[in-house]
Formats: structure tokens, C-alpha cells, sequence
């Protein structure tokens, strides 16, 4: 062969080479996990949002995802390739979690209760309703195969021990708490949805049938009669892929006439807690984030002394930590958001409950638990 020859065929293999990884590429960013961009009517309604800056959606005053007076000692290519592959001896469980596997089908219909499922997934049952927040059964939390694996034995729920539900509610559209492979598992089960604006574009994409998803813009009232469902702030941000604060995010409150509970979502510490605080107040119970924390991100996630400050801020009687004990997402100790939101409550005027994942809450009883992350 000659050099002529050889220069071309070297360029039809690299061509076809390079066209068939950009093919890859599109294929893979299409997939429906990805989701995609709010459009049409949805589009049309965002844009009247008062949360929404031209582009996208914001906190009331706009905050930086990386703290700027936070000095980083290594650039963020070298803090990513340790944390996707440098030592994760402390941030992982050295052995199996202990946990225990409540059976959702045979509780009593009228039992307030809650069941915290690892991360951010709660079951809650509430005036006869069953309610399900932010569900994760995957083995990762991640479009990729090998990033946020479970914690070994944290993943115990599967979409079949679920009975049908009133209510899947999704606080916002990151991988860790939109988990495309468990709502299509649990789509013949699901009566309604409710999330913040922009979210329903996924389930629309998915196929979900858009008279049961419930979409609402912050400080929003959905009622389901003896049931009042509430989308309230939170500062954090959301996005799928490379799009940043696309679609709206969230923190809930769930009001009966006997209980009040409240979901923080993900966020940093904000003056939307007091606000929420002096709204609602008395709090029988929050569901507070916890973990996966980091100075450099502190403006979008709660450091612990700070999630007790935002508890005492929404006057919460009990508290039951969230975001932490199934995924590594951060680079602290795994247990280290318990133990340091232990020492954070002491003096504090709520209770901290820590439940094993699968442990039944019972709204209207005193529990103790153990502390298992010890």
C-alpha cells in the first residue's frame, strides 16, 4: 500500500471512528433517564414564574453552588478524579447496615407513620393517604454504572412492597432523587404527583398521564381534602445533564388536621426555614437534610450544626435526618452526619430520632432508637 493510500484509508477508519463515538454519545445523552428541558405550555407557565431569572429558575437572592470565600486547596479536576477514584476507606460502611424491613401492606390505614428508606426516600401515611417522596431502589445513584453505588445492605425496598400509592412527590430532578428506572417501576401504582415546576417535563417524556401530575410553583396549596399538600423553598439548584437550575426545586410541607411534617429537600441554610417556621410552625416531625455536605458547598447543602439550626428555625418537635446513609456524595465519613448532628441537637428544642433504614415511625408514639451508625 502505498503512503497516498494509506493516508487515506488512515482517514476513513479515524472518520468512521470519531462518527460512530459521536453516535454513542448522542445515543447515550438521549436516553429518556436524561429527561429533557422544559417546552410548550410548561415553558409558557415558568416564564411567569417570579422565581425564574430569564433563563432559569433561582433562590431569592441568587447564590453561588461553590462558596467563593471558600479557598479550595486543590483545583476541582484533581478534587473530582480523588473522589471518583482515590481512597473511600472512611467514606464507606466497613460492614453490611443493619437495618429492618417494615411491611408497608399490612400497616393499619388510619397509622400516621413514616418509614425513611436510605438518602432522601420516605414512605409517610397521613390521614389515610400513602405518600411516597423522592424513591431511589437503584443500585446507583448516577447514570453511570460505577458512581454512588448503595451502601452495602442499604437497598431493601423495591417498587413491588409497595402498596398503590396516593402520592409520589419529588422535590427536584437530580439523579439522586429522580431515579428514572424506580418510577417507571413504580408508574402502575402511582395516583397523582406532585412536584416543583418543570419536573412534569420528565414524566411527560416518560409517558406518565399528565392529569396526575400536579406541578406547582413555590408557596403552592394542593388539596386532597382532609390532606393539604404544600411546595415550599429551599436553596439548592437541579438539573440533569449540563443545563443548570432548568426546572424548579423544593421542600414540602404535609398538613392534617392532627399532624404537621415537613420535608426539607436538599439546600443550604436559608431564611426560607423562619419563613416556613412562622407559616406553619410546630412541626410534629421534619424530615431534615444531612449529609453529603462540604464548605465548598455549603450555600446548597446543610453542614449539621446548621440543619439543627434550620430545625429549630421551622419548629420542629422531632427531627429524622435524611440525605446521608446510602450514598457517598461528599467526602466526609460516611456516619459522620450523625454523629455530628448528634452533638449539634444537644440542648436543641426537638427530639433527633434515628431509625435504621425500613424502621417504622410512628407519628404518635415516643421512640427511641439506636444509635446503629455508632
Amino acid at each position: 500500500m502505498n503512503r497516498r493510500s494509506f493516508i487515506k484509508n488512515f482517514l476513513i477508519g479515524a472518520g468512521a471512528l470519531t462518527a460512530a463515538a459521536g453516535g454513542g454519545i448522542f445515543y447515550y445523552v438521549n436516553r429518556p433517564e436524561f429527561g429533557r428541558l422544559p417546552q410548550g405550555e410548561r415553558l409558557k407557565k415558568i416564564l411567569n414564574s417570579p422565581n425564574y431569572y430569564g433563563d432559569h429558575f433561582d433562590y431569592f437572592t441568587p447564590i453561588q453552588v461553590m462558596a467563593e470565600d471558600f479557598e479550595e486547596p486543590e483545583n476541582r479536576f484533581t478534587a473530582t478524579l480523588k473522589f471518583l477514584f482515590g481512597d473511600k476507606s472512611h467514606l464507606l460502611p466497613h460492614k453490611k447496615l443493619p437495618t429492618v424491613k417494615t411491611n408497608l401492606k399490612d400497616l393499619p390505614e388510619n397509622l400516621d407513620c413514616a418509614v425513611w428508606m436510605g438518602h432522601s426516600t420516605i414512605y409517610l401515611q397521613l390521614a389515610g393517604k400513602k405518600i411516597l417522596l423522592d424513591p431511589v431502589f437503584s443500585p446507583y445513584a448516577s447514570p453511570i454504572f460505577f458512581v454512588n453505588k448503595a451502601f452495602e445492605g442499604s437497598n431493601i425496598f423495591s417498587a413491588e412492597d409497595f402498596p398503590e400509592l396516593d402520592i409520589l412527590a419529588i422535590t427536584h430532578d437530580h439523579w439522586d432523587h429522580l431515579d428514572y428506572p424506580t418510577v417507571m417501576a413504580l408508574k402502575s401504582k402511582v395516583k397523582k404527583i406532585i412536584c416543583p415546576l418543570g419536573v412534569g417535563e420528565h414524566f411527560e417524556l416518560w409517558n406518565f398521564d399528565l392529569k396526575n401530575v400536579i406541578e406547582e410553583d413555590w408557596d403552592s396549596g394542593i388539596d386532597f381534602g382532609d390532606l393539604k399538600v404544600f411546595i415550599l423553598p429551599n436553596q439548592h439548584f437541579s438539573g440533569r445533564f449540563l443545563k443548570r437550575n432548568p426546572t424548579e426545586w423544593c421542600s414540602f410541607a404535609f398538613v392534617t388536621p392532627q399532624r404537621k411534617i415537613f420535608c426539607s429537600g436538599d439546600g443550604g441554610y436559608g431564611e426560607h426555614f423562619k419563613m416556613i417556621g412562622e407559616k406553619f410552625g410546630n412541626f410534629d416531625c421534619a424530615f431534615m437534610e444531612n449529609g453529603q455536605y462540604n464548605m465548598a458547598w455549603h450555600l446548597i447543602h446543610c453542614l449539621p450544626n446548621e440543619t439543627a439550626q434550620a430545625a429549630e428555625d421551622v419548629r420542629a418537635k422531632k427531627i429524622v435526618p435524611i440525605h446521608a446513609g446510602k450514598f457517598a456524595l461528599a467526602r466526609h465519613a460516611w456516619n459522620d452526619p450523625y454523629k455530628d448532628l448528634t452533638a449539634a441537637s444537644v440542648g436543641k428544642n426537638y427530639r433527633l430520632l434515628t431509625p435504621r433504614i425500613g424502621e417504622l415511625i410512628d407519628f404518635s408514639s415516643e421512640q427511641n432508637f439506636s444509635d446503629w451508625f455508632s
